[in-house]
């Protein structure tokens, strides 16, 4: 009798246990989703404008309109910070400069006309790359994000810097990327993201949570370019996926915009 009640008392525990995990992962996906909003607006539009077509503009500049209503909307609802927005402009300009390159070294292209293209590049393409700063800074707010013995700051700013110029100058060098992926697993082998969900907290390698965002970036990619956000050489006669080897470009490109961001928020403090 008492063996069957201890049985059963486990069960339970275990059951309960289950049940705190599934909420757990539930206000997990609610705080990314929140965190999420400003890539979403960006793919929801690219997904209608391809369907219903918009008058008097062509889609890249209506796509350039949405995205500095949702930026203004933003601010003004509360949902980012004035600080939150000057690092978004930054990765806005950051973005487009690599674009205008790539687009000029024939890596991608934009083939819809647009009264916004800049070097063959419309200008809602920085949006695409504030987006991802935009996720980073909500979601760091949100789940009150503390980083665990983070390197130097020369070490992390010279990384940073390294990755961002390689993609440019492998163009005409040697491609260091795998290079930097080491640099980046010795730099940060002993440093841990911790996050609270729930009021719980929970911790994570750091370089663990480049991989999966980067992953995560690269699932988006697919989505873009079928949606016509970009196009690659080997998608202009039809659609197909984004080969696996780019998950490590936005891998470094994520780190990149990690780095910078961990990097302002430790210099203002938590100001933003």
């Amino acid at each position: 009798m008492a063996r069957g009640m201890e049985l059963e008392s486990g069960i339970k525990k275990k059951e309960s246990s289950m049940v705190d995990a599934f909420k757990q992962l539930v206000r997990f996906g609610w705080q990314q989703a929140l965190s999420c909003v400003f890539p979403v607006v960006i793919f929801a539009s690219l997904a209608l404008t391809q369907v219903i077509p918009l008058p008097f503009l062509p889609r890249y500049d209506w796509l350039l309109l949405i995205c500095i209503l949702m930026q203004w909307w933003m601010l003004r609802s509360g949902l980012e910070t004035r600080d939150e927005l000057k690092v978004i402009t930054l990765f806005h300009l950051i973005g487009l400069a690599l674009e205008i390159f790539k687009v000029h070294m024939g890596s991608w292209s934009y083939p819809e006309e647009g009264y916004s293209k800049v070097f063959g590049v419309p200008l809602y393409s920085g949006f695409m790359y504030a987006s991802v700063a935009s996720y980073l800074c909500q979601a760091w707010r949100r789940m009150n994000v503390e980083l665990i013995d983070w390197p130097p700051f020369w070490a992390v700013v010279s990384l940073a810097t390294a990755i961002y110029l390689n993609f440019f100058t492998h163009h005409y060098l040697i491609d260091i990327r795998w290079w930097l992926s080491a640099l980046v697993i010795i730099l940060f082998w002993k440093s841990w993201v911790i996050y609270e969900v729930g009021g719980i907290r929970y911790r994570m390698p750091i370089a663990l949570s480049f991989v999966l965002i980067g992953f995560f970036i690269w699932v988006a990619e697919n989505i873009a370019t079928f949606f016509g956000a970009w196009e690659y050489p080997n998608q202009t006669e039809a659609w197909s996926l984004v080969h696996l080897g780019k998950v490590s470009s936005w891998l470094l490109l994520v780190i990149v915009s990690f780095l910078i961001v961990a990097t302002l928020k430790r210099v203002k403090g938590k100001k933003f």
